[in-house]
């Protein structure tokens, strides 16, 4: 098996030393994804929903590139700012993963990049 960097536009670019994704097999590491829109490289406007949905949509355009798409996610996990914010959160989360919901670790976190209140890294499947 052979280590294979995927990069995309569909997610904002990697600000710093690590790529979007490492696809390895038939594995997709998805690097922890910042509420950025991909566009403009600026943080999505709004609450924690808003930025959760910006996080969410970033893995999406990630997962495509590489062959698959969030319906073959195993495991996230997310790192917020806040725990008073984890039901918000799960609102918008629970919209992505409608079925056969994936392994997921949740942790709040003294500080993000960019002090963004929320990150999501995930782990999927490609068919």
């Amino acid at each position: 098996m052979v280590k294979e960097v995927i990069s995309t536009t569909n997610a904002p670019g990697a600000i710093g030393p690590y790529s979007q994704g490492i696809k390895f097999g038939n594995l997709m590491f998805v690097s922890g994804q910042t509420p950025l829109n991909p566009a403009t490289m600026k943080i999505a406007e709004g609450d924690v929903q808003c930025q959760a949905k910006q996080c969410l949509e970033n893995i999406k355009g990630i997962l495509e590139s590489a062959g698959t798409n969030l319906d073959n996610v195993l495991k996230t996990t997310v790192f917020i700012k806040d725990m008073n914010s984890f039901s918000k959160i799960n609102e918008i989360y629970a919209q992505y993963f409608t079925k056969n919901q994936p392994a997921r670790s949740c942790v709040e976190v003294a500080r993000l990049p960019m002090d963004v209140l929320v990150e999501i890294e995930v782990i999927a499947y490609i068919p």
